[in-house]
């Protein structure tokens, strides 16, 4: 079938347009997460006043020897970004980040339409639907857990993916390459989003998990903390890495998935299971890493920094899987569309 050039051209202007709000909705984030610094210092203020006035009465009516009760200096951080406090800006931030959403899936379904089949033949259509999937997953999370905290670290990530995609993956719609033409690409490729996008969520999580620690060992030092009040707002690095854990903990499955879906598609499409193609490696290895880094959670009682580091690798095999070998290594996965 021939391609529906109104079609895609709908298509590219819906995608700017959800940059567009994206931008606004990183905008209003931003904003929302200086303001949860403000009152993440002016409540740490308020409490030091309180425990020296306590500490002054104490020595004036004792009259005597007077007992101090000291606080340690390593006291966690009051988080106040999952309170369930009402907070206009972040209301705003969500709320233009549904209308880019909606923006953005209608540049997606007018891509597909626009060549009557699935919109992710190519790396263009691949990162515009991949961020698309990206932003649902969060705003799903979010239904479950205030983590409007968040939407900085998906935000960013998804207009840095979206320029990509615009500035340097951007293909032209066409039909399908003869070996993408099956039902398995809806069935790969559409488990691959959904783990790919917690994958994504887990790794904005845990670099805040090691930002949050090291303050807390500062703070434990008794040093300055410096820049980035916001993060006092945060959820502690214990709580930020238990939510890393359990994103990882539900994508892992899914990635197993599509491996192995993979290998039956590449077995009706190629006539072998496993090939030993570029993309197929990097996608066992992915699996491998973030196998292992289960394993040493669940069993080696690693945690903290050490599990943050392994989760942090099997994201950057993600990044080489995506970039890397579609641009650089030809194989039977050579689908960018590019160069």
């Amino acid at each position: 079938m021939s391609v529906d050039e109104s079609l895609a051209s709908a298509s590219n202007a819906l995608v700017y347009s959800a940059m567009a709000v994206y931008t606004l909705a990183l905008g209003a984030s931003t904003m929302d997460l200086a303001a949860l610094g403000d009152r993440a210092s002016a409540r740490m203020r308020k409490k030091q006043q309180g425990k020296s006035q306590q500490m002054s009465a104490g020595v004036a009516g004792g009259g005597g020897t007077a007992t101090v009760v000291r606080t340690s200096a390593s006291e966690e951080p009051i988080s106040l970004a999952e309170d369930g406090a009402s907070r206009k800006v972040a209301r705003i931030a969500v709320s233009l980040t549904v209308l880019a959403l909606l923006l953005h899936i209608g540049g997606v379904v007018t891509r597909g339409l626009s060549a009557h089949r699935a919109p992710w033949g190519n790396m263009y259509e691949f990162s515009v639907t991949g961020t698309s999937v990206v932003v649902l997953v969060y705003l799903l999370v979010l239904t479950r857990r205030d983590v409007r905290w968040l939407s900085t670290f998906v935000l960013a990530p998804v207009l840095l993916s979206l320029g990509l995609a615009v500035a340097v993956f951007y293909t032209d719609s066409a039909p399908l390459v003869p070996a993408l033409q099956s039902y398995w690409l809806v069935i790969h490729v559409s488990v691959a989003f959904i783990s790919i996008s917690l994958f994504v969520l887990a790794f904005s999580t845990t670099v805040l998990q090691l930002v949050q620690e090291r303050r807390e060992i500062k703070r434990a030092a008794g040093e300055t903390l410096g820049a980035g009040r916001f993060m006092e707002a945060l959820p502690t690095s214990t709580d930020l890495e238990k939510l890393s854990y359990r994103l990882i903990a539900i994508s892992f499955p899914l990635w197993g998935f599509t491996l192995v879906a993979g290998a039956i598609w590449a077995e009706v499409a190629w006539g072998r299971y496993w090939n030993w193609d570029p993309k197929e490696v990097w996608t066992f290895i992915i699996w491998v890493v973030y196998a292992a880094y289960l394993h040493a959670r669940a069993t080696g009682g690693w945690n903290g920094r050490r599990a943050a580091y392994l989760s942090m690798a099997g994201f950057a095999c993600i990044i080489i899987n995506y970039v890397v070998v579609n641009v650089f290594f030809p194989g039977n996965h050579s689908y960018a569309g590019i160069g």
